[in-house]
């Protein structure tokens, strides 16, 4: 198994890109996910690894048996994982522990996430294989489709508020779709389960000086199933976030 060479001194940890293992959490998705795989597979097959699709005991018979279908046409290109952790942080830390390639991204497999942007992260960490290359829907040329203005104003505020507790130029922290060395977040200690993880998954690293660009990107309503994140849960990013700025780098390291 290899996951990237890693050379310099102390502190100058250097990665390789060599391979993206795709996460594809799956709770009521059947075309969109087939239709996510086969974009990536269109545009740059030869640069993933592996896609593991990860589902749990909501996750509906008729995605089952399409993550199956997958999964035994090519078993390894496609690994089926059944989540023990709950809920869609737990689906991905539980991913990024099984994850081979030297990269990891991080999307939706219901469209939310444009995976025609997928070739544009590679390309991105190819380049710089030490950074985090993250989506972001506030840069020009990036947008939001159907998505509720409230929702939107809130999401703005948010933004700009922790971009100034974090003193950073990131313009989208909350959006949960990006590449990371897979090496990275397998030494990173993760808490949060639901949603709020994706926040996580960019305030820790850049607490631990990791590089981070942003390209932009479209987020468009899923028109498949039901989103499995409330309103109201969407307070828990501002307590991971508090605690996140105010925590020593050691804690946050396994």
């Amino acid at each position: 198994m290899s996951m990237g060479k890693r050379s310099g001194n102390s502190g100058q940890i250097g990665y390789v890109f060599e391979s993206a293992s795709v996460i594809l959490p799956v709770v009521n998705e059947t075309h969109s996910l087939l239709k996510t795989v086969e974009i990536i597979e269109s545009d740059c097959a030869s640069d993933v690894k592996e896609y593991l699709i990860v589902v749990c005991n909501k996750t509906t018979l008729e995605s089952i048996k399409v993550s199956e279908k997958l999964r035994n046409n090519n078993p390894e290109r496609f690994i089926l994982h059944y989540q023990k952790l709950p809920f869609l942080g737990g689906a991905i830390r539980e991913a990024f522990d099984l994850a081979q390639g030297s990269h990891v991204i991080m999307m939706a497999s219901d469209l939310e996430t444009d995976p025609n942007d997928v070739k544009q992260l590679i390309a991105m960490a190819k380049d710089q294989p030490n950074a985090i290359i993250t989506a972001s829907r506030w840069l020009k040329d990036g947008n939001f489709t159907g998505y509720n203005k409230l929702k939107i104003l809130l999401n703005f505020i948010f933004q700009k508020l922790f971009s100034i507790i974090f003193t950073t130029s990131l313009t989208d922290m909350t959006y949960g779709y990006r590449i990371f060395p897979t090496l990275l977040v397998k030494s990173i200690f993760w808490e949060e389960l639901r949603h709020s993880f994706l926040f996580e998954t960019l305030i820790k690293p850049l607490r631990l000086g990791v590089p981070i660009y942003e390209i932009p990107s479209r987020w468009s309503a899923r028109v498949e199933g039901e989103s499995q994140n409330t309103f109201m849960r969407n307070f828990a990013y501002f307590k991971i976030g508090l605690s996140v700025r105010f925590c020593s780098r050691k804690a946050m390291l396994k």
